[in-house]
């Protein structure tokens, strides 16, 4: 790799390089896999221990992205005045909305006429950036009483159900209820990441980054990240042990033993649950202990990720939509008459037309590499024009 100056944390930016990484195989999986369209890799009654894992190891995605999300905002800000921040805070967070909207929901449909819009993790990043803007107004020990409240506190609310398309009903779907919402016609809009935990999450990350200051003691934050780490695991064993709160869906005792620690660690995701968020930030923050004072040819691969994260997310299911319709093409004789049943070249659709678990792991492997240059070229374009301000939103 060349040479690079840069004033950002490289651990933090090796973790997010190797959570997208993964977010390529998730997202590989729904597109090529044979079983994408007819199982959740999480149901126990179907799936296998490999299958399920593949999904689980990907269930760090999401949170560690929104977590790094707000770490990255209190970094950028650090240097600036409240109102700076407020601003480049609030017109990101729309930023990424309409980027949601218009550029995520066609890379996953290729759908012009816009029949579905899927309302994803960037989504909430947006959004939980725009409730940012107005946290960093407030004292950080409240931002920090806000971000658990929000994570630890929310699944109370499982048990409130909403119904219907009332005007109640979709805030309601926004904040915490995953649901469709008919727009007009044949379009509607899909809700799969409600934004109260995420928002706390995100709140929880900005705080994070006071870790990463210049002149914090380094045997201090990495006494902070074991203590945090290990606390975030053994929370999650006796919160999930108990069985009481902190997830909508209780485990079980199964008939065999492995499906009974599939379904212990079965959490839920939408909208993530508290278990979900201890066993993944919690495993995530010992991760960054481990490589903060890591250099080699690994970590430098997954660096390059790490520092260009919104190009190469649209970038990646961009390209694995397009060979999961060429894999159509090449290997089904009647690939005319399956592109014409799909209208919308969902991910549903293609799924059917699937590989084995095998050639999804090829699959992703091969993607991964194809982007790295493309990625790698615009990290170093991005290093060395600091000075255009649009790149920050990039």
């Amino acid at each position: 790799m060349s040479v690079i100056k840069s004033t950002r944390i490289q651990s933090i930016d090796i973790l997010r390089g190797v959570v997208m990484v993964l977010m390529a195989l998730d997202h590989t999986r729904d597109y090529f896999h044979l079983d994408a369209s007819l199982n959740n890799p999480t149901n126990i009654e179907t799936t296998t221990p490999i299958l399920f894992f593949t999904r689980f190891i990907t269930h760090y995605c999401a949170p560690v992205f929104v977590f790094l999300a707000g770490t990255s905002a209190f970094l950028y800000g650090n240097n600036k005045t409240k109102p700076k921040l407020f601003k480049f805070l609030f017109t990101r967070g729309l930023w990424l909305i309409f980027l949601e909207i218009f550029v995520n929901s066609f890379n996953w449909t290729f759908d012009y006429t816009y029949s579905l819009i899927a309302l994803q993790v960037i989504w909430a990043i947006g959004i939980g950036m725009i409730a940012l803007s107005f946290l960093v107004l407030l004292p950080k020990k409240v931002i920090l009483g806000i971000g658990i409240i929000l994570v630890a506190g929310h699944n109370l609310l499982d048990k409130t159900i909403a119904e219907g398309t009332s005007f109640q009903s979709i805030i309601w779907y926004m904040l915490h209820q995953p649901n469709s919402i008919p727009i007009s016609g044949t379009r509607f809009a899909y809700i799969i990441y409600p934004v109260i935990p995420w928002i706390g999450l995100i709140a929880l990350g900005y705080c994070f980054g006071s870790f990463y200051t210049r002149g914090f003691c380094a045997e201090t934050r990495k006494k902070w990240l074991l203590s945090l780490g290990i606390g975030a695991i053994v929370l999650f064993f006796i919160i999930r042990g108990t069985n009481m709160y902190g997830d909508l869906t209780p485990w079980s005792t199964q008939d065999t033993f492995t499906k009974t620690v599939m379904s212990f660690f079965k959490v839920t995701k939408y909208p993530p649950s508290l278990s979900y968020i201890l066993i993944t930030i919690g495993p995530s923050l010992l991760f960054l202990l481990a490589i903060e004072k890591a250099k080699n040819k690994i970590t430098d691969f997954f660096l390059v990720f790490g520092r260009v994260p919104l190009f190469y997310y649209f970038l990646h299911i961009f390209v694995i939509h397009s060979f999961a319709i060429i894999g159509v093409i090449l290997f089904n004789e009647g690939w005319r008459d399956i592109l014409s049943n799909i209208s919308d070249r969902s991910i549903i659709g293609l799924a059917k037309y699937g590989y084995s678990l095998f050639v999804v792991y090829l699959v992703w492997i091969g993607i991964v590499a194809l982007l790295y240059l493309p990625s790698k070229k615009y990290m170093i374009y991005k290093a060395n024009n600091k000075q255009k301000w649009w790149l920050s939103y990039l």
